[in-house]
Order: structure tokens, then sequence, then C-alpha cells
């Protein structure tokens, strides 16, 4: 099907009645397999909230599900076998609503909201659960709304999974990324000691979002000293389970938050091998799968309006260029968040 885009890759109606521009996903591999072109426009279900995109994020979960990889993906839902299940890729996204389901009663047409869902929301339209939506900050703008979703996962991997508590000192690998820069600031705003590990150039942003220790990896091993935490939230995976284990304090828990490595079975193999390193020694590695729902959306809000928390936006890329935002945050690095402007 012919793509119709104007100059600024997406804004302006789409070229036929009842259609939107969106990005195209037909096949797996790099994300120039991705094309921008036309399909038909959604229509919100009885519980579903139309909503017109006007940001997405641009995250490494959405660089797995274009290329495929780790091969384990595709027999998800977020995959399929042998080409992609969902022609449309994108989760996170902010926007307007456009209309509501009969037995949605919380939004109204023209609320400004921001969420997660599944699949679809690099599309100018997005039909998605009333339950996975909430109202956007309001002193944020679309595109930095459109990075609030990725901290329900460091929100949820450092209280649901890491049970964190007030005082507990926490270890951040991987803290100047997507969810790393979350996980800072959220961890401090619950009361604990962070230390974040990152590279030489997001020491200072690190420390600008409240870290009480910043490792600079490329000058120091972070496992290495004398240093023990009661949580390690790892958003990395690329370092020994053993090692890993050896910087926790007796009852400290590992939290692996990573797809890990290798194209075929992703953290399978790591998660395995984490079950025999942490069956002994009083150290827990637990586990967590995301739950998208509106309650920890809300809990974001409540941390950006009360906490001061924001979303560190590294660029806005225009929706024409979605495969060269996906292959930067694809080469891990990128520095927080990454989005896609859908419409002005």
């Amino acid at each position: 099907m012919p793509s119709r885009i104007d100059s600024n890759g997406v804004e302006g109606a789409a070229a036929y009645p009842g259609s939107m521009h969106a990005v195209l996903h037909r096949c797996y591999g790099e994300p120039e397999v991705l094309t921008v072109g036309e399909v038909e426009r959604p229509v919100a279900g009885d519980d579903e909230v139309l909503v017109r995109v006007i940001a997405a994020g641009v995250s490494i979960g959405d660089h797995h599900v274009v290329t495929g990889r780790p091969y384990l993906l595709r027999l998800t839902d977020f995959g399929g076998m042998p080409r992609p299940r969902h022609l449309v890729p994108g989760a996170a996204l902010s926007g307007r609503v456009e209309a509501v389901g009969a037995r949605v009663t919380g939004f109204r047409v023209g609320d400004e909201v921001f969420g997660q869902a599944r699949h679809g929301a690099f599309a100018q339209y997005l039909a998605i659960p009333a339950n996975l939506i909430a109202h956007k900050p309001s002193d944020l703008s679309f595109e930095e709304s459109a990075a609030v979703p990725w901290g329900t996962t460091a929100l949820q991997g450092l209280r649901d999974a890491g049970g964190l508590e007030a005082g507990e000192r926490v270890l951040v690998y991987g803290a100047s990324g997507a969810v790393g820069t979350w996980a800072v600031q959220i961890a401090k705003a619950l009361g604990a000691h962070v230390t974040a590990v990152c590279s030489t150039r997001s020491v200072d942003l690190l420390r600008s979002l409240g870290a009480d220790d910043v490792v600079d990896r490329t000058n120091r091993d972070f496992l290495e000293g004398a240093a023990r935490y009661d949580l390690f939230l790892d958003l990395v995976g690329n370092r020994s389970l053993s090692h890993c284990k050896r910087v926790l304090n007796a009852g400290g828990r590992y939290v692996p938050c990573s797809a890990g490595a290798g194209d075929w079975v992703g953290p399978i193999a790591r998660i395995i091998c984490g079950r025999v390193v942490f069956s002994v020694g009083g150290r827990r590695m637990n586990l967590f799968i995301q739950k998208l729902n509106a309650a920890d959306l809300v809990t974001m809000l409540q941390l950006i309006e009360l906490r001061g928390i924001r979303p560190v936006v590294e660029k806005a890329w225009p929706l024409a260029e979605v495969g060269a935002a996906l292959r930067h945050v694809g080469s891990q690095h990128s520095r927080g968040l990454n989005v896609v402007r859908i419409a002005s």
C-alpha cells in the first residue's frame, strides 16, 4: 500500500476516509524493515478509549519486537511465527481522547491521557482498554508524558519484586537508560540510599537525578570493593550471577530486568542458572513480569506531582525516523528515554 506522508513524516489528514498513518511491521529484521503507510483507523470497543496519539515511547522492548530477537519472543503474544502477529508496533503513548466506549466512565472526549498498550502505539490513532491509561500529568509535555509509562517497570521492579523499604541500600546497574533513570528517582522517592552504575558521560546526569553514589563503570568495577546492598536492580544482565550475589547483604534481593544475552532464549538461561546460584546463601533472586495497569500510572503521576521525579527524554524523533530511533535505542548507548512524535 503506498505511503502518503507529509514533510514531517505523518501530520495531516490521512489519504482516504477512515484511514490513518502508522508504522508497519510486516516482517522481522533490523529497524529498516519498518515502513510508514496507511491502515484502517480503529474503533473503540465498549471498554476502550480511542486516542489520537501525539507521542509514543521508543524502548529496547520495541527493538526486540521489531527484530524478533530473542527468538523466544516470537512464541509470545508480542511476537508471532513466522511473521509478526501485530502489524503496528509501539507501546507507551500520550495523546487526546477522540471517542469513548459505551462502558467507559472515567474519560471524556478531549481528555489528555497517557498509558501503555501491548502494541499499536506507533500510529495516529489507537483503541486502548480504558484500564491501561490515566490522565496526563498537567505539567509535562506530550513527549515527556509518553516516556512516563516505562517508569512503571522501575516501580514494579523496586516495590513489588524487590520489596524495597525506606533506608535500604539499592544498586541500579544500567542507571542511565530508559528504566534506570526512573529507577534512581523512584528508589530515592521511596527513601532508599541509591548507588547508580553508568558510563563516564552519564555521571553528572545520575547525580542530578539524586543518586547518593555514582560508579563510573569505565573506571571501576562496581562488583569489587566492600560495598554491599539490600537490593540489586539489574537492567543489563551481563555480569556473573555469583558476583551479583556476592555484593548483596544477608537477605538481599537480586532483581533481573533485562532481555539477557543471546538471540535464542533471552533471559531464560540466566533465570535457570540464577535459581541454582541463589538457592543457598541467604540471598534471593526475585523475578517479575511487568503488569500493565492504570493504578501504577496513577502512582507515577503522584510521584511526579508530589516528589518531583521527571522523565529524562534524550530526543524526540519524527515518525519518519522511527527506524533510526529504534537503531539508536538498540545500540544500548541511549541515555534516558526516546520518543517519536506522531502528531503536533
